[in-house]
């Protein structure tokens, strides 16, 4: 596959500047961000990345930390450290001492030490020097990838005494991770795989079965398997450059020299090869391992649109730089370190991968139903609890031309399984909670997405999940990763939520039962401004609205402080007074339930900001603009900020919406020193699909989409003195020549954030957008999305009063 050349300057050096391993090591699953330094071009298919472990839930198949010892190289599909793994497909390099000798094809026996100081990362390409063992020389890897094909080139640098081998690993013993109330557990299954190998084509295809999340699916999902396309299947075809000098089958600890098809578990085919006969002790061989979920043929297809035969390497490679390049180039950046310049280039690298593509040049395969449908557009690992708030927002500016798509394949999913996403891994997990993608939706088309899907469907679908229980909502409480029931959607909907003489979701009837309030009332909100700008009719828009703005109310307990939450007497005194008011859960009975409970990744802290549709009932609940100031202080100082999780993504930029933009402006620069940096180290929670990097990348920008759907960003405090964005033009914007800021060499809207001394102060003296000084401590989608310029004026001190303004606003 070909990309257009870069039009951006900046873009060779913008991919130089990304670190893949930012985010990848440290114990795992918690505190080594969850990213997976692979090659792919962006919203690429199928990542491929070396292997040090093998990977499930909870564990990813790269560690830098302890990465001593390659495995091989897989394709891989796993979109986070939390979600499962499928149809992963290796690529294994070795050598044995005799033409038949033994081929290390499990996991265990297979592993070869790197040799030092060779292995290096980049956005297209990876590479590493391999020890072959035995004192028998070494292997040279590179690898490339684009979105279905990987290319890979071994250099066997070894006496021509030793025999070269490729194992390409179909099927593997798979673990599953089953999570319960009260505990978690492993159990190893066995998925089947195929291998089928064509010696006159120098070809290796097969498919493994392995899907670990089916687990957690609606079972209305897992019983739709093989009831149509015959079930999923991880479907490859590696096509290699060089002749085979034999081949086999290993399955298990069984090796069968000369077998050319193989069925079941723990399956790998093998080709070895021949030194060249000039006496060379240096034999390279490529290999183009294309994927599919479709089939054999349409790897096959894949392998011929994206690297064809005769491709060479270094034009593989290029091809998929050149697509990082377009993106990456499209922001200038001045001021700063170069790691914090790493920081935000590595941020983009990684919110540009998800979702990612699963369809295949007109067609896409849906685990929903088991079908092969027709369609352009179709995507997976769908994090909507995490991304709705800032990745998604990152992406309508940054990658609009992908929007459209993705909310049609939103709109698949709900036509082929009866819901629209919450969290999509192949087919839904239930993971997480609230139906977020009714903000995707809404956020999306009331920017300016009306068009690319059927609108009217949207809206039926939308409207299906603001209005249609789950099955047997009175019986299941819907734990997290609760199996063996139907799809989530807002269970309590209506046990309780929609009942008039109620309006919570109940904690004795539902887990999770705050963290579900709040996020339904968010929901209704989003969809109250799209039925507005749909006009729908006025009983839907003030059923949504009204739903939105009572909900949180009846789950707040004015009389609740936070004088227990401490263990020392010495904190308690310190904070004694500051924070009355809490969100607590509730009960069917209308009685409170204990403190800690129904929350989800978080406490009774997080959430009682999570309030982001109605920030001035908020502040009118905590006693006004000083209390919440000091509520808010109370909740960084006290120590009860948990960055790593997102529902404290948007607290900082609150107290910017109670006049004190000063401290937001020192709250975001503590958070982003906190939680930040340049080494693999260098996140502080797991990435989430896009989302910590959304928040950084904004941050940087100096503004945050607090409240998504509402069209405006707060402000903060940028980190660079001058960042300019060349914002791609989406179809529907009509007349794109005739904003102010239309760039007619590269065909995009130029936004210009400037800040001269930001990199060395947090403090914001003025703001001036499009020229014009901004007394409201918001910028608005209307004001960037053509391009703009915000010019943030730094001081270099703490401002010696606090600022007293009391600008609050309503959306509807």
């Amino acid at each position: 596959m070909s990309y257009a050349a870069s039009k951006f300057s900046a873009g060779a050096a913008n991919v130089r500047l990304v670190n893949p391993l930012i985010g990848n090591t440290g114990p795992e699953p918690n505190f080594a961000g969850g990213m997976i330094p692979s090659v792919a071009p962006p919203f690429g298919m199928t990542r491929w990345v070396a292997q040090t472990h093998q990977n499930w839930v909870s564990k990813l198949p790269y560690n830098y930390s302890d990465s001593k010892v390659i495995h091989g190289f897989v394709g891989t599909h796993q979109p986070a450290i939390w979600m499962g793994e499928s149809g992963l497909v290796g690529v294994v390099p070795g050598q044995s001492p005799e033409p038949e000798g033994k081929i290390n094809a499990l996991f265990e026996e297979r592993g070869l030490q790197k040799k030092a100081d060779t292995e290096s990362f980049g956005v297209s390409l990876y590479e590493v020097e391999l020890d072959a063992g035995n004192d028998s020389g070494s292997i040279g890897v590179q690898m490339t990838a684009t979105s279905r094909v990987s290319h890979l080139r071994f250099t066997f640098k070894t006496a021509s005494t030793w025999h070269p081998y490729i194992s390409i690993q179909a099927s593997r013993p798979s673990q599953l991770f089953h999570s319960a109330p009260t505990s978690s557990h492993f159990n190893i299954s066995y998925p089947d795989g195929l291998v089928r190998i064509f010696s006159a084509e120098k070809q290796i295809c097969g498919y493994n079965s392995e899907m670990q999340d089916w687990v957690i699916a609606p079972v209305s999902s897992v019983k739709a398997q093989g009831m149509g396309h015959g079930g999923f299947k991880g479907w490859f075809c590696a096509r290699f450059d060089t002749a085979f000098d034999g081949f086999g089958v290993v399955q298990g600890t069984d090796q069968h020299e000369g077998l050319r098809t193989g069925f079941g578990a723990e399956l790998s085919a093998y080709a070895r090869f021949e030194y060249p006969s000039d006496d060379s002790e240096e034999l390279v061989v490529n290999v183009r391992v294309a994927t599919s979920f479709i089939s054999m043929a349409q790897a096959l297809v894949n392998l011929q649109n994206e690297i064809p035969d005769g491709t060479t390497f270094e034009e593989t490679e290029k091809a998929t730089r050149d697509a990082w390049e377009e993106k990456l180039g499209r922001i200038q950046v001045e001021g700063g370190s170069a790691d914090n310049q790493t920081v935000l280039m590595t941020s983009v690298f990684h919110a540009l991968q998800y979702p990612y593509e699963t369809h295949e040049y007109g067609r896409y395969y849906s685990a929903y139903d088991d079908q092969v449908h027709d369609g352009d557009a179709s995507y997976n690992g769908y994090s909507i609890w995490d991304t709705y708030r800032a990745e998604w927002g990152f992406l309508l500016l940054f990658a609009p031309e992908r929007i459209p798509g993705m909310i049609q394949s939103m709109l698949q999913d709900y036509q082929e399984g009866g819901w629209l996403p919450m969290w999509k891994n192949i087919m839904e997990t239930n993971i997480m909670i609230a139906t977020h993608a009714d903000s995707l939706i809404s956020e999306a088309i009331l920017k300016g997405f009306d068009s690319g899907f059927d609108l009217d469907l949207a809206w039926e679908a939308v409207w299906k999940d603001a209005t249609v229980p789950p099955e047997r909502d009175w019986e299941v409480r819907y734990e997290d990763r609760e199996e063996g029931v139907e799809y989530e959607v807002r269970a309590g909907l209506s046990s309780s939520y929609a009942l008039p003489d109620k309006g919570w979701v109940a904690d004795d009837i539902h887990s999770e039962s705050v963290s579900r309030t709040l996020g339904y009332a968010y929901d209704d909100y989003a969809l109250a401004l799209l039925a507005a700008h749909l006009n729908k009719s006025n009983d839907v828009t003030k059923l949504l609205h009204d739903r939105a703005m009572k909900a949180p109310w009846l789950i707040w307990n004015s009389e609740a402080t936070s004088q227990d939450d401490y263990a020392s007497e010495a904190d308690q005194k310190r904070f004694e007074g500051m924070t009355n008011g809490f969100v607590q859960a509730r009960n069917a009975n209308e009685t409170w339930a204990d403190p800690t409970d129904g929350f989800t990744e978080g406490d009774k802290w997080a959430y009682s900001f999570d309030i982001v549709h109605d920030i001035p009932g908020l502040i009118e609940r905590r006693g006004g603009n000083a209390a919440f100031v000091r509520s808010l202080n109370e909740h960084y100082d006290g120590g009860w900020d948990w960055f790593g999780n997102e529902p404290s993504h948007h607290i900082p930029y609150l107290y910017a919406l109670a006049g004190r933009s000063d401290l937001t402006q020192q709250r975001v620069r503590e958070v982003v020193g906190a939680n930040f940096n340049a080494t693999p180290y260098g996140l502080s929670g797991n990435e989430d699909c896009g989302q910590m990097s959304a928040w950084y990348i904004f941050g940087a920008l100096g503004f945050y989409p607090v409240n998504p759907v509402s069209k405006e960003y707060v402000f903060g405090s940028p980190f660079f003195d001058r960042l300019t964005l060349h914002l791609p033009i989406p179809a529907h914007s009509n007349r794109a020549s005739d904003s102010k800021f239309y760039d007619a060499e590269t065909h995009s809207y130029r936004l210009t954030v400037e800040a001269l001394g930001a990199p060395s102060t947090p403090y914001v003296e003025e703001i001036r957008v499009n020229g014009k000084i901004r007394e409201e401590p918001f910028v608005r989608w209307e004001e960037i999305r053509r391009g703009g310029s915000i010019r943030f004026a730094m001081k270099t001190s703490h401002p010696s009063s606090a600022p007293d303004p009391d600008v609050l606003h309503e959306e509807l």
